[in-house]
């Protein structure tokens, strides 16, 4: 098991103690192949957002050395594109390939190693691990800003015979946002600038919180709801104003955050992504709230069921899922004061890119 000691960092009242954290962390620790791939839960597929988020998560928790084979993973097995597939199968121990479960690779995806890779430099300070992964970086963004779209919407994903979609989704879009300005930090720091980068990120964010339009109608699911504050694209009054408009849609008082409307379901994800986005404006009360009232979902082992079913106060799915926990220590950490996962979440602390004059894309 983890180290309670390497969690102290993760205690919060009334959500961990340090002894519960390190629980947490050995779980996913527990889930990670020993080629470095997280999948949902062993047995299940991986994908490459869910299996970033649960680095993150690691390194949040100090277990760098983890974290960094994780990225490794990544890294060997993109493809030549610059993208990987949107989920790939379970392998038994010893067996480091990657054979996708689906073969389209969705831009959102693909663009979270930037988040990933900042979030684990922050963490270590490690420049030589920068300077391995900035050629996989710059690939991944180079695939996805091919997905633009002339409204600065980025297209969904490419479908495995190639072919591009160019329906965008605001909550993928929103993420893709974050992932932007994180890669661009790297390109700062690295003196190596983007500047097709910079006009794509402004109008990606421009595109985000003044057309929504541009988007699939997605708004019963939560996450539409908070992932443009949550990915930065939205800030101070607007945020607040956005997270206020909907509350009481979505959060059920001690239950945690529907996924889905009308549904009487809430999910342990949405909730800790809430919690992230209500402290990046400075909510940080209602975040605690909001990770206390999810408790519910702790296993004795310390992993998180991904949802309950209020109405038949039943655990559904019954899967424990290496995200859900990620997500869980990822929001104490913001809470608590660590630095790399604030830097990654904070809105005022990442590049924003050029608002474009116009509502194209230049270039495009």
């Amino acid at each position: 098991m983890s180290s309670p000691g390497r969690t102290e960092r993760l205690i919060l009242d009334g959500v961990l103690t340090a002894e519960e954290a390190a629980a947490t962390v050995a779980g996913i620790l527990a889930a990670q192949r020993s080629d470095g791939a997280i999948p949902w839960f062993r047995g299940h597929h991986l994908d490459p957002w869910d299996h970033t988020e649960a680095a993150m998560a690691l390194d949040a928790a100090g277990e760098h050395e983890a974290a960094e084979r994780a990225y490794a993973w990544l890294a060997r097995h993109q493809n030549p594109d610059g993208s990987w597939y949107a989920a790939y199968a379970d392998k038994p121990e010893g067996v480091d390939t990657a054979e996708p479960q689906d073969a389209s690779r969705e831009s959102n995806f693909v663009a979270y190693v930037a988040v990933g890779v900042w979030h684990h430099y922050l963490a270590t300070g490690d420049d030589p691990f920068l300077d391995r992964m900035w050629p996989t970086v710059y690939a991944a963004i180079e695939f996805v800003l091919a997905l633009q779209q002339p409204g600065g919407e980025i297209g969904w994903k490419r479908e495995a015979d190639g072919t591009a979609v160019a329906d965008a989704l605001l909550t993928g879009s929103s993420s893709i946002h974050q992932a932007l300005r994180c890669a661009l930090a790297i390109a700062e720091h690295r003196e190596e600038p983007q500047p097709d980068w910079e006009l794509a990120a402004g109008a990606l964010g421009h595109a985000i919180r003044r057309h929504p339009e541009r988007f699939l109608d997605k708004s019963r699911y939560s996450m539409d709801w908070y992932y443009p504050v949550l990915g930065g694209a939205l800030s101070g009054a607007e945020a607040k104003a956005r997270i206020d408009g909907r509350w009481e849609e979505f959060v059920v008082p001690g239950l945690g955050v529907r996924c889905v409307l009308p549904n009487p379901w809430v999910t342990g994800g949405e909730s800790c992504e809430l919690a992230l986005a209500l402290w990046a404006v400075g909510e940080s009360d209602r975040a605690l709230e909001v990770l206390r009232s999810i408790t519910h979902l702790r296993a004795e082992n310390g992993m998180y069921w991904t949802g309950y079913v209020f109405e038949d106060e039943a655990v559904w799915p019954v899967e424990q899922t290496t995200w859900t926990a990620g997500s869980l220590l990822l929001a104490v950490a913001a809470l608590g004061g660590d630095e790399a996962t604030g830097a990654v979440f904070g809105a005022q602390s990442l590049p924003s890119g050029l608002e474009p004059d116009c509502c194209g894309v230049p270039g495009a």
